[in-house]
């Protein structure tokens, strides 16, 4: 089910500027259809993506990949996919579907049957793609890598969020207002890098590299393209030493939440952010490397 805008006026592309007194709207989505990647745990950022998007008025569909969180330090969610989803559905506003489904984005026709499928479980269009996904661990520093990890990280965190985009483009009709691709990357370009996560900071890297091509190519279709580096966030895996080493780099000594960088994603999403595309925007609150 999608939400009824006939009584809404029409909008182009980019509205033209409003010569009158600024105004926010508070349901800026409405209407809207997004795909949130990643979005199994109520610890992650992307569950904290898909319930901005949907308190701001958007349908939403959660993807998950449960095997993935299972084999982490932090686990899979306690309640499962069906609990990540009532959490985004108790702020949905009337009649705008949120929905889950799994799948495993290492696999090279996976990405664009995901995107088929979330836009179908949506009403038949998506307009908001956030690729959130990433394959975590299974990495080091150069002297450990091998072929596979390599592949690993390339497969998850690099191709399957270009085919994600190739899908989208298929899909997304010219001239329809809300074309929006938010992608995550993880500040490998910063300080000294991530000489750790060689094959994870490789990836990632490539995704940022990749954002103003991009945009330009989507900019035909009234797209817009965007990447945010979330910057340290706690999703469950800051604990002990790590957390107080971290910690003490901010400013104001406390790491970030999912929701710092989610208003931001959710903001991009927006008519508000049309003007801005093509660009990686660093969301870390001062973090000091």
């Amino acid at each position: 089910m999608t939400y009824d805008n006939s009584s809404r006026p029409a909008e182009s592309p980019r509205p033209a500027a409003d010569p009158g007194v600024p105004r926010r709207d508070p349901l800026p989505l409405l209407g809207r259809t997004a795909l949130v990647t990643g979005a199994s745990r109520r610890r992650g950022i992307g569950y904290a993506v898909a319930r901005r998007l949907a308190a701001y008025g958007a349908g939403v569909y959660l993807h998950h990949h449960v095997p993935h969180d299972s084999g982490q330090p932090w686990g899979a969610d306690p309640g499962g996919p069906d609990a990540v989803a009532a959490g985004v559905r108790e702020l949905a506003v009337p009649g705008a579907e949120v929905a889950h489904g799994p799948a495993d984005l290492a696999r090279p026709d996976a990405p664009a049957r995901l995107l088929d499928t979330a836009a179908e479980a949506l009403g038949g269009r998506l307009d908001i793609l956030v690729a959130n996904h990433a394959l975590s661990g299974s990495d080091g520093p150069l002297g450990t890598l091998d072929a596979a990890m390599l592949d690993a990280h390339w497969a998850v965190n690099t191709r399957s969020v270009i085919l994600l985009a190739q899908a989208y483009a298929r899909r997304r009709q010219p001239g329809l207002p809300g074309g929006r691709i938010v992608m995550l990357t993880s500040g490998q370009d910063l300080g000294d890098g991530m000489p750790e996560e060689i094959a994870y900071g490789l990836a990632k890297g490539a995704l940022a590299s990749a954002t103003r091509s991009l945009a330009t190519t989507f900019a035909d279709l009234g797209v817009t393209v965007n990447t945010v580096n979330p910057g340290p966030v706690d999703t469950g895996y800051a604990v002990g030493t790590l957390r107080e080493r971290v910690a003490g780099r901010f400013p104001g000594g406390e790491w970030g939440t999912p929701d710092d960088p989610a208003r931001l994603i959710a903001w991009l999403a927006t008519d508000e952010a049309g003007w801005i595309t093509g660009e990686v925007i660093n969301s870390e609150g001062g973090f000091r490397r």
